[in-house]
């Protein structure tokens, strides 16, 4: 059996950046917006109508899929996936968009390496633990870790 394969090409295309954004090649950035004064690592994919906020650090081999806004001076660890598909028919959407769901992280909010981010909303002043699965909306600040993430207990 030999065919040829449907070849798409990573790279950088239909971005809207504001000033002084860094970005380390290889990545497949596409129809996204990062704003000012931001970094993006190697190894990353931000689709098609996310938003990064100004001077937010997304590092290498992450995921930030369609629907997801992340705000101002916020970090996005090694290896963090976002996710817009719920699988709320028992199985991926299979590209009925429709099923897909928006995540808006808030500002200052720190994400650990290898999180995985449900469609949900994160408020401000937030830290998430590296490893974590964060599957409800967090609305207070704080520091949650775990799968699900949870709330710690601050130190006293």
């Amino acid at each position: 059996m030999s065919g040829r394969p449907q070849v798409h090409q990573a790279g950088v295309r239909d971005v809207k950046f504001g000033q002084r954004v860094k970005l380390v090649e290889p990545c497949n950035l596409y129809g996204c917006e990062i704003a000012d004064d931001c970094f993006v690592g190697p190894f990353t994919e931000i689709q098609t109508g996310a938003v990064v906020g100004a001077r937010t650090r997304v590092q290498s081999h992450a995921f930030i899929c369609e629907l997801v806004t992340i705000g101002e001076d916020c970090f996005v660890g090694h290896g963090v996936m976002f996710i817009n598909d719920t699988f709320a028919t028992g199985g991926p959407a299979r590209g009925d968009k429709t099923l897909w769901r928006k995540t808006v992280i808030g500002n200052r909010v720190s994400i650990g390496s290898n999180a995985t981010i449900m469609p949900v909303r994160i408020a401000d002043d937030v830290v998430i633990g590296a490893g974590s699965v964060v599957t409800k909306d967090i609305a207070a600040a704080g520091t949650y870790a775990g799968n699900p993430a949870r709330r710690l207990a601050p130190r006293s």
